[in-house]
């Protein structure tokens, strides 16, 4: 079913605790695609009742980002949707979620300030701010996200965890396209030859990966080698290359002795891809 207000989503999710029922949520902005398959999918198995929402969220937008023109297809998407077998879709409108005079907000210390939060003033907060909103409204016992947005993942586990939200944030490996670029809904912004650009972005993290399951403990090194094969590319534009502490965020200085994201954000044109890979030194998560 698709619902489009905040009381309809309260009284189904009432009944299904009634029943017992566990609840998986799959918070989306719409524009579905195989990556946000993969988590419904993982959400149906893992869970009695899925409920994904599909909403394009405002204030996780900067003045001069992409709002306006973000793709936009209930139809499609709630299709989709259905085909994963997702029992509910919450679509709002943004006037049902958001105020004309709302006056709270919430912010992430430390974990925001680095990587995309230092490149986009505010995003983090505005993701916070719904992610709130929706789990106050949802009541969900697991709620699942992309290792793409890697940060995005650690911003909202230690929010649930200062709150006290009662949800396992879960986390699926990153789902990617056949030549290995990440999915994700901007990737149809990119022109056939940024596309075929952007296959570097996979390629060079790739490369990182095997020399560090080959013993390169630098980290410096490592940021060197991907922003020096991404810089080759002619149709790239970095905006950041790090090699972070996969807990805390930050920048890994010398040999890693620690788990590490290795986190890069790049523009093809006028659009901004992310990926990563996670690494270390006994752990390898892809």
């Amino acid at each position: 079913m698709l619902i489009k207000t905040i009381e309809e989503v309260r009284a189904l999710v009432r009944e299904w605790k009634k029943q017992g029922c566990s609840i998986g949520f799959v918070p989306t902005m719409g524009a579905l695609h195989e990556g946000h398959l993969s988590l419904l999918k993982q959400a149906v198995a893992e869970n009695d009742r899925v409920i994904a929402s599909v909403f394009v969220n405002p204030t996780q937008f900067g003045p001069n980002e992409d709002y306006a023109s973000y793709p936009r297809d209930i139809q499609t998407d709630y299709s989709l949707c259905q085909s994963a077998g997702v029992d509910a879709v919450f679509h709002p409108e943004p006037e049902e979620l958001y105020l004309p005079n709302r006056a709270t907000t919430v912010h992430v210390t430390g974990l925001t300030d680095v990587l995309c939060g230092a490149k986009r003033p505010g995003h983090f907060d505005g993701v916070c701010l719904v992610l709130s909103k929706l789990f106050s409204i949802v009541n969900p016992d697991r709620a699942y996200f992309g290792q793409k947005d890697a940060q995005q993942v650690a911003v909202v586990r230690r929010m649930v965890r200062d709150l006290n939200f009662g949800v396992d944030v879960i986390a699926s490996p990153i789902v990617r396209e056949a030549g290995g670029l990440a999915r994700s809904s901007r990737n149809a912004y990119l022109s056939a030859e940024e596309k075929a650009a952007a296959l570097v972005l996979n390629r060079s993290l790739s490369r990182a990966l095997q020399a560090m399951q080959s013993g390169e403990r630098s980290a410096d090194l490592i940021r060197r080698q991907v922003a020096d094969q991404i810089a080759a590319e002619p149709l790239a534009r970095i905006d950041y290359v790090e090699v972070v502490d996969f807990e805390d965020l930050r920048p890994v200085q010398g040999p890693m002795t620690r788990p590490v994201l290795v986190a890069v954000a790049v523009f093809f044109g006028t659009t901004r891809l992310i990926d990563n890979v996670v690494f270390g030194p006994e752990l390898e998560v892809r």
